[in-house]
């Protein structure tokens, strides 16, 4: 079993950057998809980025036109997320996932493809 923790949430002006981490625990964690989605009140959770076990694949979503970098280091059993420029549009609870399943064709894209999930760290974004 996996459990995961995110941080580096927080507060930030439009135009600035914002680095999330997050830390999971179990022996398995090198052979994981992981991925990160958002949501925003009143909004459906929406697909950001994801990286498959090696972290030499990664994707993301069609919105952040190559703002955002994700990230992984097996050794230190973490993910990050490093946002650059952020909107308003990115305010969102941010959540990190993770899937036992290898990175094959589009299905990380879905929610339904991973099997655990940390509580969410909450960006807000000034403008």
């Amino acid at each position: 079993q996996v459990q995961l923790v995110e941080s580096g949430g927080g507060l930030v002006q439009a135009g600035g950057s914002l680095r999330l981490s997050c830390a999971a625990s179990g022996r398995t964690f090198s052979s994981y998809t992981m991925g990160w989605f958002r949501q925003a009140p009143g909004k459906e959770r929406e697909f950001v980025a994801a990286i498959n076990w090696r972290g030499d694949m990664t994707d993301y979503a069609e919105f952040l036109k190559g703002r955002f970098t994700i990230s992984r280091d097996n050794a230190k059993n973490t993910v990050d997320l490093l946002m650059n420029s952020l909107k308003a549009e990115d305010a969102a609870g941010y959540y990190c996932a993770a899937s036992p399943r290898i990175w094959y064709g589009n299905v990380y894209r879905t929610s339904g493809f991973y099997s655990y999930w940390g509580q969410g760290t909450q960006v807000t974004v000034s403008s």
